[in-house]
């Protein structure tokens, strides 16, 4: 046993050596050629004005003036907007279609199923390009769509009723809370693909708890509806725990479609940022640290609270 466990640990170093050895000259060659063409590593650029504009800023001043650094900080700051709102808005939606799903009506488990397989097998970048077309083909401001009172749907984007009551003055809405039309799009893409994939997670998990669970509360007086609330999904919720983790991920991940429709994600403006400035490996380096954080943060939250919620259960 001795002798088997030291052939491993051989047969590790042995693979972490190869690895190493081939790093060290693909970092070689790249140093080699980089000096070649008279270019070099390193993030001086990001102090450098970026000379673009950009549309969305999410409420922070940005000039052509500001430098790259900042350009980039804008898109990381859209890029956690989306990714925030988008997990809220998916497992929340994802929950009230997985539960009706399951629902003693025939009717309403065929609509909801029949939404959920369509969004479940449409390419998320098809589902992105009809929205944002949808949404540039909409009427102006003063002929918007208005589906519900205080929202509006114009080719200016959504306005919705929040922080204040939106009203037209001139030729755009004053009040609420306005999202530009890549934004809306792009939110609502992930919003809806994703919410299809966490109903299947919750109809799973809840099917997955003994049917005795169910029995036993309704035999102690509970109604259905406590019953689910109360005694089921609880239980269930820890099934489904890891599986949101992985969804929030693949969302924040997913959002780098952006570029598709010129929304100024994270992704978008460092594209931008190499083409101007020819830091290419900067740039790609900075996507991967900013993909990576997000990632890891989601999965440990995530994880933290699956945590909590075994240690309540005992």
């Amino acid at each position: 046993m001795p002798r088997r466990q030291n052939a491993w640990a051989l047969w590790q170093a042995a693979i972490l050596g190869v690895m190493a050895a081939v790093l060290w000259w693909l970092a070689r060659n790249t140093q080699a050629n980089l000096d070649q063409r008279g270019l070099g590593l390193g993030f001086d650029f990001l102090r450098q004005p970026a000379n673009f504009e950009i549309g969305d800023t999410s409420g922070i001043p940005f000039g052509p003036e500001n430098s790259f650094g900042r350009a980039i900080f804008v898109g990381l700051i859209n890029t956690a907007r989306v990714a925030v709102v988008g997990c809220v808005l998916s497992i929340t939606l994802g929950f009230v279609l997985g539960i009706s799903r399951l629902s003693s009506s025939p009717a309403l488990r065929g609509i909801v199923r029949a939404g959920v397989e369509l969004m479940r097998n449409t390419p998320l970048l098809l589902l992105l390009l009809f929205l944002a077309a949808t949404l540039h083909s909409m009427p102006s401001p003063r002929n918007a769509f208005q589906p519900l009172p205080g929202v509006f749907i114009s080719n200016r984007g959504l306005v919705l009723p929040l922080f204040g009551e939106p009203h037209l003055v001139g030729f755009n809405f004053v009040g609420g809370v306005a999202l530009s039309p890549e934004f809306a799009a792009l939110l609502g893409a992930l919003v809806l693909h994703h919410a299809a994939h966490v109903s299947e997670i919750v109809r799973g998990a809840i099917l997955g708890v003994s049917r005795l669970q169910r029995d036993a509360a309704l035999a102690l007086g509970l109604s259905s509806r406590q019953a689910m609330r109360f005694v089921i999904l609880p239980q269930a919720l820890r099934a489904m725990t890891p599986l949101l983790a992985t969804t929030c991920v693949s969302l924040t991940k997913n959002s780098s479609l952006a570029v598709a429709i010129g929304f100024p994600d994270v992704v978008s403006i460092l594209n931008t940022t190499a083409n101007q400035t020819g830091h290419s490996i900067e740039t790609m380096l900075i996507m991967m640290a900013v993909y990576l954080s997000f990632n890891l943060s989601v999965a440990a939250a995530m994880n933290r609270y699956n945590a909590g919620l075994l240690r309540a259960g005992g």
